[in-house]
């Protein structure tokens, strides 16, 4: 069934691109203030007093820069470079460096010191001969045992 649909899909899929194609889709609804530009009408008075001496109005930090990112607030090339080299340092940086020093950190819980420590006593005791283990942990000799009356 599969491998049927397989042949006719490149005709059905023709088929459906091409009606769409001839066909344009167009919004009736009214444009939202979010969405579109500024038109003429949506634009408040300014009172006297939110005008500065040369006659202009005080303007938002995010009309004028739209893509703050909060290093500067009047010039958008110096904010975004602040941002950039603050991303750079911040992440980059941060993560070589910190990356590195975890690396050379000591050891540990002597963990290599531990591993290369059995390694010699392994070469030391097939040099001498010796089992690798006993089967007594600590040599018996040495340990004293309590009276049978205790």
């Amino acid at each position: 069934m599969a491998s049927r649909l397989s042949r006719f899909w490149p005709t059905l899929s023709r088929v459906r691109l091409s009606s769409a194609l001839g066909s344009r889709c167009v919004s009736q609804t009214p444009n939202s203030s979010a969405s579109g530009a500024a038109v003429a009408s949506d634009l408040q008075p300014v009172s006297p007093a939110a005008q500065d001496s040369h006659g202009h109005a005080e303007v938002s930090p995010f009309e004028k820069n739209p893509d703050f990112h909060g290093f500067h607030h009047h010039d958008s090339f110096v904010d975004e470079w602040n941002m950039r080299l603050a991303f750079f340092f911040g992440i980059s940086v941060a993560i070589v460096v910190g990356g590195t020093f975890i690396h050379y950190l000591p050891d540990h819980g002597m963990r290599q010191w531990s591993r290369r420590e059995a390694e010699r006593l392994i070469k030391q005791r097939e040099a001498e001969g010796l089992h690798l283990m006993t089967e007594n942990y600590y040599d018996p000799s040495t340990i004293v045992l309590p009276s049978s009356g205790e």
